[in-house]
C-alpha cells in the first residue's frame, strides 16, 4: 500500500503522497487562435460524446454560417471543452487527434509540459461525466468562465505515471468498448428481429401453408386469401372524449407505451401553458401520435387521463392490438416516411386525415385475436432479452466509469505496467 495524503478536493479525498494538486493555470495554456481566411481549407471538427470527430462537407447539422472564419484553430493533442450548461450538456471535453478548427463556443487548451494529454483526457472524463464542476459555477446556467476554470485544482502525478495510467486505461477501455459494441449489435439484431416478426404476422398471418393473394398494396404485398383490405375510415372511429378535472396528462412514447406522463418521468417535457383542444383518454384506447407515429409512438393506453390534440385517439370493433401492431409495422418499415408529402426533420404527419385513408389488411376477428396474442407473447420474450442486454451495457458503462475514476485519482495503482 503506498502512502496517501488528503487532496483537499472534496469529491476526490485521499491521493498518493507523491501526487501534486495544481490549479489549471499551471497545467494549460489557452489556445485561442481564430482560423481566419484559412477556414475553407481546414478540417472542421466537432466535440461529441465519443470524443472529437471530423465533419465532412454536408455532414454539419443545424444552421451553418456562410463563413467559419471566426472558428478557432485546434492542434493535435489539444483539449477541447464545453464549459456551459454543465447541468445538462451531453458533451463536455475531448482530446483532439486531428489538426483542424472548431466552434468558438468551446474552449481550446494546450497541455503544458507537465501534463500528458491522454491522461488528462481520462481525468476530465471523470470530472465532467459526474458533473463535478457544477459546484464551481456561480450562475444559473451552470457555466464556467475560462478564468474560473483556470483557478480549479486538478491532480498531477509524475509525467511517467500519467503515461502509465493512460496506456493502462487505453487497453482496459478498449476491451470494455469491444464488449459494449458486441452487445449493442446483439440488441440491434433483436430489435430488427422483433420488427420482422411483427410485419410477418400482421401481413402474412400465422399459418405458413395458407393460400395467398396479392393485396394490391405495395408495402403489404401478398396476404392470406380470406383477408380483406379496407381503408381506415371504414372501421376506425376518431374519438374526441371530454376531459375531467381530475385528469393527469398522458403521453404516447416512441417505444409504444401510452401512459400517464408521471409514470415515466416528470422532467424533460415541453409544458403547454394552455390546454386548448385537450381530450380525454380511457384505458384501452388505441392512440397514434400525430407527429411521432412514424417513429413507433403507437399504442394502447393503460391509463385514464388527458392529452394534447396531437394524439389521435381511436376506437374500432376490430382487435385494437392487431391494428396497433400493423401501424407499428408501417412505422418500423419506413412506410409513413415514404408516404409523407412534405419534409420536416424528425417528424412526419400521422394525423387522422392520413390514417383514415390508409389501406389496412383485415383478417377474420379470430385471426386478429390470435395474431395479437402471439405478438404480445413473442414481443415480450424479445423485450426481456433486450432488457437483459441493456442491463449488461449499463453495468459495463458503470464499470468503465469506476475504472477511470479509481486510476486517475490514485485509488488504484498501475502496478503491472511498472
Amino acid at each position: 500500500m503506498r502512502e496517501m495524503k488528503e487532496s483537499g478536493i472534496e469529491w476526490i479525498g485521499e491521493i498518493p503522497s507523491d501526487w501534486e494538486v495544481k490549479k489549471n493555470k499551471y497545467n494549460f495554456t489557452i489556445n485561442k487562435r481564430l482560423i481566419g481566411s484559412f477556414w475553407q481549407t481546414t478540417q472542421l471538427l466537432s466535440l461529441t460524446k465519443n470524443g472529437i470527430k471530423t465533419i465532412n462537407d454536408g455532414e454539419q447539422t443545424g444552421k451553418v454560417p456562410a463563413s467559419l472564419s471566426t472558428y478557432q484553430k485546434v492542434d493535435k493533442d489539444d483539449i477541447v471543452m464545453c464549459l456551459f450548461d454543465l447541468d445538462c450538456s451531453a458533451v463536455f471535453s475531448g482530446i483532439s487527434n486531428f489538426n483542424g478548427m472548431i466552434s468558438p463556443a468551446y474552449k481550446c487548451l494546450k497541455c503544458n509540459k507537465n501534463i500528458f494529454p491522454q491522461y488528462i483526457d481520462y481525468y476530465f472524463k471523470t470530472v465532467f461525466v459526474d458533473r463535478k464542476y457544477m459546484r464551481y459555477s456561480k450562475n444559473v446556467r451552470y457555466s464556467l468562465a475560462i478564468d474560473e476554470f483556470m483557478r480549479i485544482p486538478i491532480l498531477v502525478p509524475s509525467f511517467l505515471e500519467q503515461q502509465l495510467i493512460a496506456n493502462f486505461l487505453d487497453e482496459k477501455c478498449d476491451e470494455i468498448d469491444s464488449l459494449t459494441s458486441d452487445i449493442q449489435k446483439q440488441i440491434e439484431t433483436l430489435q430488427e428481429y422483433k420488427k420482422s416478426v411483427i410485419t410477418e404476422a400482421v401481413t402474412k398471418g400465422l399459418d405458413p401453408n395458407v393460400e395467398m393473394k396479392d393485396s394490391g398494396v405495395e408495402w403489404i404485398g401478398e396476404i392470406p386469401k380470406q383477408w380483406k383490405v379496407n381503408k381506415g375510415k371504414y372501421f376506425l372511429r376518431y374519438l374526441q372524449r371530454p376531459t375531467k378535472e381530475s385528469d393527469d396528462v398522458i403521453t404516447c412514447f416512441r417505444d409504444g407505451e401510452v401512459t400517464l406522463r408521471s409514470n415515466r418521468r416528470d422532467e424533460g417535457f415541453t409544458i403547454s401553458l394552455k390546454e386548448i383542444g385537450y381530450q380525454g383518454i380511457e384505458v384501452g384506447d388505441l392512440v397514434v401520435h400525430g407527429m411521432d407515429g412514424f417513429a413507433g409512438s403507437i399504442g394502447i393506453s393503460d391509463s385514464r387521463g388527458k392529452a394534447s390534440p396531437v394524439l389521435n385517439v381511436l376506437d374500432t370493433e376490430d382487435n385494437k392490438k392487431y391494428i396497433m401492431y400493423y401501424l407499428r409495422s408501417m412505422a418500423y418499415n419506413g412506410v409513413f416516411i415514404a408516404l409523407a408529402t412534405g419534409i420536416r426533420v424528425r417528424t412526419c404527419d400521422t394525423s387522422w386525415n392520413k390514417l383514415r385513408e390508409l389501406p389496412y389488411p383485415i383478417p377474420t376477428k379470430i385471426e386478429q385475436e390470435q395474431i395479437a396474442y402471439y405478438l404480445d407473447d413473442k414481443c415480450s420474450e424479445i423485450d426481456l432479452l433486450i432488457e437483459e442486454k441493456t442491463k449488461q451495457l449499463e453495468t459495463l458503462e458503470q464499470y468503465k466509469k469506476s475504472l477511470i475514476y479509481e486510476y486517475v485519482t490514485g485509488k488504484k495503482e498501475v502496478l503491472s505496467y511498472v
